[in-house]
């Protein structure tokens, strides 16, 4: 241990060494990228609070995507199949993740690409602010949870705080409108989910009959539907179904 020790220092000392050596001799020319945040004195406060902010909401970047978009639907229809189908981890995790998030990209993109022309494309050419830009990401996301939210859970908040519902949904404030939003994805997926099960639940069924019938009750019905269970969704192409199904739900 203390030789191969002694071996690493040999090769990691000279670098430490020789490393202030080798920024000094870096050309001139040479322009490196680099960020340089000063919290410090001589600092504007409401600079430093916009960079903060920034780093929240990339933070947070990832639940934005996962629910204010067509991401939970999507996730939960397809772990439902997986379970319908009773192959356990197959497809794996990784690859239900992927397919979920393509499809999203192709459900969300006529909302992405207004986004995009409404609000990055005129910010990066610094012809909008900061805060015009993030009321036209908002206003382009609350025009497609609006077509997707129910009433009835919009209503719940309103209820829950005693709060006056307002007349029309672009009036209901975005902390109201994305727990509503999450639970009308959740609820229509666990609609299609349900329907998703049936067919699979009815060969579970035959099976067990026919091996009741047969006198094979130690037999677990599981070993003998699944394959079955497989054969059929082949044979309906089960995939496309399930995927055509899911798209033309969010129109």
């Amino acid at each position: 241990m203390v030789v191969r020790m002694t071996a690493w220092l040999k090769w990691i000392l000279p670098l430490l060494i020789a490393g202030p050596a080798l920024a000094q001799s870096t050309p001139s020319g040479l322009n490196l990228p680099g960020l340089a945040v000063n919290f410090g004195q001589g600092a504007d406060l409401v600079d430093s609070l916009q960079v903060l902010v920034l780093f929240t909401v990339l933070t947070l970047a990832p639940a934005i995507l996962i629910l204010c978009t067509c991401f939970t639907r999507i996730i939960v229809v397809l772990s439902f199949m997986r379970q319908a189908l009773g192959t356990q981890n197959l497809p794996p995790n990784q690859l239900l993740i992927g397919f979920a998030l393509f499809l999203s990209i192709f459900v969300m993109k006529p909302t992405g690409t207004a986004i995009y022309n409404q609000a990055i494309q005129p910010y990066m050419a610094k012809k909008i602010t900061t805060g015009v830009a993030i009321d036209r990401i908002e206003y382009n996301l609350r025009g497609f949870m609006n077509k997707q939210v129910r009433k009835a859970d919009i209503a719940l908040f309103y209820d829950v705080t005693g709060e006056k519902a307002p007349n029309t949904i672009t009036d209901v404030p975005i902390h109201f409108l994305i727990p509503a939003f999450i639970i009308s994805e959740l609820k229509t997926a666990f609609q299609i989910g349900f329907l998703l099960y049936i067919p699979f639940l009815i060969l579970d069924m035959v099976v067990a009959s026919v091996l009741m019938a047969m006198g094979m009750m130690m037999l677990p019905p599981v070993v003998i539907s699944m394959p079955f269970k497989l054969l059929l969704f082949v044979l309906v192409d089960g995939w496309q179904l399930v995927t055509g199904s899911l798209l033309r739900s969010f129109h």
